[in-house]
């Protein structure tokens, strides 16, 4: 039989059928014996193929990805992690406070989604609890992804507009919405589609982070031929299985102005006539992004869970 995961909690999958019918799966050992270096070697968004059963049925199967998400896992006996497979676009939400989300962790992830080709849309929600400074704070760093070619939006749970916004934006595609933990993913699912009941969690009063309350990925459609993804909040974000010779590709305003280089291999950092630092120097790349760039060029990927969450 053919479907696609819905739900993935690591060693079980729940695969629905061409019929809309699930069925609990567990995965065939020979994906594990082929020095697959994920921690899930099958994610939600899979096609898969699988023997139904009494009890599990078992995947047998794995079907081409057109994309995927995936980042450092956290378990580091592993290599990767794949948040989600064969996606339309991802929702990036993004909050300054309760809690705040830092431009390293929104490059990183943004470098990601480049790399794989996969739209990205950057939500800044909260924007109703942010003060005047606050609000101008996250204007400037609206400015920063919006002028580079991002799709960015303010939003708010208590925001009837919002929820309109959102429809428009996901509908009739498969969606990943992702984010640190307490940004708010889960709290917007259920407002997209309240029969969800999708539990959430309070923000930390000492550190201002949220807490896990989403475990696993799952595929919710949220109405006719539209789904998200809902996925674990992160505390950081590892890039994965890209050359340092070609991180500049993956950040788009650097990626337009390349061929003013004069060296073809530039790096940007200590060569002559670079027309990347020219722009950095003329205001045309944020000094942000290009700080990012250089933090994600020099970290060791070997390291990179044990140096300062990304931040």
């Amino acid at each position: 039989m053919k479907g696609v995961v819905v739900k993935s909690t690591g060693g079980t999958c729940w695969v629905k059928d061409e019929s809309g019918d699930r069925h609990e799966c567990v995965i065939r050992g020979k994906f594990r014996m082929k020095n697959i270096r994920d921690t899930n070697p099958v994610a939600v968004g899979d096609f898969v193929e699988f023997n139904k059963e009494e009890g599990l049925s078992q995947i047998t199967e794995i079907g081409k990805r057109k994309n995927y998400i995936i980042r450092k896992s956290i378990n580091l006996s592993k290599q990767t992690q794949i948040l989600a497979a064969n996606i339309d676009q991802v929702l990036l939400l993004v909050t300054l406070e309760q809690p705040g989300t830092s431009t390293g962790f929104i490059d990183r992830f943004l470098v990601s989604a480049e790399a794989y080709q996969i739209p990205a849309i950057i939500l800044f929600n909260k924007v109703d609890v942010y003060d005047e400074e606050g609000l101008e704070k996250m204007r400037t760093l609206k400015e920063v992804y919006s002028t580079i070619g991002y799709q960015c939006f303010e939003t708010s749970l208590h925001d009837k507009k919002s929820k309109g916004l959102v429809e428009r934006l996901i509908n009739g595609k498969i969606n990943v919405v992702s984010g640190h933990s307490g940004v708010g993913k889960s709290s917007m699912i259920n407002q997209l589609d309240p029969s969800l009941d999708i539990r959430t969690g309070e923000i930390s009063e000492y550190h201002q982070t949220g807490t896990h309350v989403t475990t696993f990925a799952e595929m919710h459609e949220v109405s006719e031929n539209t789904f998200i993804i809902d996925t674990p909040g992160i505390k950081s974000f590892g890039i994965i299985d890209m050359a340092k010779e070609e991180l500049s590709r993956y950040f788009i305003e650097m990626m337009a102005v390349l061929d003013g280089c004069k060296f073809n291999n530039c790096q940007h950092i200590n060569e002559p006539k670079c027309a990347v630092k020219d722009a950095v120097e003329a205001g045309t790349i944020s000094e942000s992004r290009y700080k990012n760039y250089i933090e994600i060029y020099y970290t060791d990927e070997s390291e990179t869970y044990r140096k300062n969450n990304y931040v």
